[in-house]
């Protein structure tokens, strides 16, 4: 239950903090809401040593990851673009985007800056 009240609200902590969310957070909150709750699915960690949240967790990634393979094709074929392109250029620019930006935060907040490598 708790997984989804926080899916739902538009940045982390309790109801006072959401009255205090900017436009640009519930932009993004919308944006990603259908995410939010889709994985608000997966059991807290809790249950079973953790192993129920890893096994579904699995799932739901390689669920997201079919539907990225397959959108990823699907733009390429408006665009005119084989399969090989599409994969080298848009699927490995979105794995490599999230990547990038968790190593500029671990930079800018790290005073020394060694989680950035990695």
């Amino acid at each position: 239950k708790e997984q989804f009240l926080t899916a739902l609200r538009p940045v982390p902590g309790d109801d006072d903090d959401a009255l205090e969310a900017t436009v640009a957070d519930w932009s993004i909150h919308f944006i990603a809401l259908p995410w939010k709750i889709f994985f608000a699915f997966i059991p807290p960690a809790s249950y079973c040593g953790g192993w129920v949240c890893f096994c579904i967790a699995l799932v739901f990634i390689g669920a997201v990851t079919a539907v990225i393979g397959d959108l990823a094709a699907l733009m390429g074929c408006c665009m005119g673009l084989p399969d090989a392109i599409t994969a080298i250029t848009i699927v490995a620019l979105g794995t490599s985007l999230p990547d990038t930006f968790a190593s500029k935060v671990a930079a800018i907040e790290e005073p020394t800056a060694d989680a950035a490598i990695g």
